[in-house]
C-alpha cells in the first residue's frame, strides 16, 4: 500500500512564540509588540477558562485557568531577555 505525506500549505518561517498549528507565521515582531501579543493570549485564555467554568466544565476550566498565568510569566521572562525600555 502507498502512502502519500501531504505537505502543510502554511509552512512556518522562523520562530513565532504565539504560533497555533496551522496558522501562518507571523514574523520580525519588535520586542513590543511580541509582549502585547502574549498579554492578549494570557488575557483570551482566562477568558475561555471563565466561559468553561459558566458551562459547568470545571477540568476545561481549570486548564485554561492555569494557562493563563503561564503565558503572562513568559512574556515578562521575554522583557527581562530583550530588556527593552520599560512601558509607561
Amino acid at each position: 500500500m502507498f502512502i502519500a505525506i501531504a505537505r502543510p500549505a502554511v509552512e512556518p518561517q522562523g520562530p513565532d512564540a504565539v504560533a497555533v498549528p496551522g496558522s501562518p507565521a507571523i514574523t520580525d515582531l519588535t520586542p513590543r509588540a511580541l509582549h502585547a501579543r502574549l498579554l492578549e493570549n494570557a488575557a483570551q485564555r482566562r477568558l475561555r477558562g471563565l466561559e468553561r467554568k459558566a458551562c459547568g466544565r470545571a477540568e476545561d476550566a481549570d486548564y485554561w485557568l492555569h494557562a493563563a498565568p503561564v503565558a503572562v510569566r513568559k512574556a515578562s521572562a521575554l522583557r527581562e531577555e530583550l530588556s527593552f525600555a520599560p512601558l509607561p
